[in-house]
């Protein structure tokens, strides 16, 4: 696990709801090592029991050690085990309410399209649940601070990544910022070579290992810009070009559902949040810049015929 990813799960964030736990241990368990995911696994499954273990009675349940119980509780958003065991004893209440059962997203080539519709529907809010939790604010907050005073914003991504690299850039172009989405590899690399300090780069890569993509966020690294990094692999290889990290949810692929849809919820949803913070922080400057771009389009949404009045 690189530095940067050690500051994102130690930094002052405050720890997560007793709700939240599920989805933090499913967004970041891929990056734990194994003896942290026994632990991780086992406290999600059965948080009532687990509440009631010492840090001694858990390291034994999972077969790891007392010290990897802590650093599980840590990684996971909690300053100990003790906050962790609180958190626990809180979702087992919320678990015994009487909510009923959540349905499996898992979709089988025989389901009604209703079916699929449901399942689908299902899927997507717990991607855009995992992600929140997940998503460190104190990362997100810089992260914004960086892109409303930027110089100029490069985005880099490619296949449904680069989707929403478009999607990114469109929006702080409407709000004022001069933002350029990169899907091609040779012209990203050619443009980072251009940054310098007061410039920003976000590479948007769910898997944190994308060459197409890492490859010019290092370049812009080396040139003194800011560099972000939104992925579902905060211990990928892309984080250690990223001076800021928003962690995305890991989605589960299916034969029938390829993790790229799932990604994309939730890479969409971390761009949301960093234009409504730059829309924020730049308001007095982005709104009219927001309402100038809608009245320079009014007159293409004005049905074929019709008047101004």
């Amino acid at each position: 696990m690189t530095n940067n990813v050690k500051e994102i799960f130690t930094s002052a964030s405050a720890p997560p709801a007793p709700a939240a736990l599920a989805a933090k241990v499913r967004t970041l368990a891929p990056s734990m090592t194994r003896s942290m995911q026994l632990v991780a696994e086992a406290v999600a499954g059965d948080p009532a029991g687990c509440a009631a273990l010492t840090v001694t009675g858990l390291a034994e349940l999972t077969g790891t050690s007392e010290a990897t119980v802590v650093r599980t509780a840590r990684i996971l958003g909690y300053p100990g085990y003790r906050d962790l065991r609180l958190a626990l004893a809180g979702l087992a209440a919320q678990q015994q309410s009487g909510r009923a059962p959540s349905v499996t997203a898992d979709i089988a080539v025989d389901d009604p399209i209703a079916d699929v519709v449901t399942k689908l529907a299902y899927d997507e809010q717990q991607t855009l649940a995992d992600t929140a939790a997940a998503l460190d604010t104190v990362q997100l907050g810089a992260a914004v601070s960086a892109l409303s005073t930027a110089r100029r914003i490069d985005i880099y991504g490619v296949g449904a990544s680069s989707l929403v690299g478009q999607d990114l850039a469109q929006k702080l172009l409407r709000i004022g910022l001069i933002a350029h989405a990169h899907s091609d590899p040779h012209l990203a690399v050619t443009n980072a070579v251009q940054l310098r300090s007061g410039d920003v780069a976000i590479a948007i890569t769910h898997s944190g290992a994308t060459g197409d993509v890492i490859e010019p966020l290092h370049t812009a690294f080396e040139h003194g810009a800011t560099t972000i990094a939104i992925t579902g692999r905060p211990d990928g290889r892309v984080s250690q070009y990223a001076d800021h990290i928003l962690t995305t949810s890991t989605a589960r692929e299916s034969e029938l559902r390829p993790a790229a849809m799932s990604s994309r919820t939730s890479q969409l949803l971390v761009v949301d949040c960093l234009f409504i913070g730059v829309m924020q922080r730049t308001y007095d400057r982005a709104a009219p810049a927001l309402s100038a771009s809608y009245e320079a389009l009014a007159h293409r949404h004005t049905p074929r015929g019709a008047t101004n009045r």
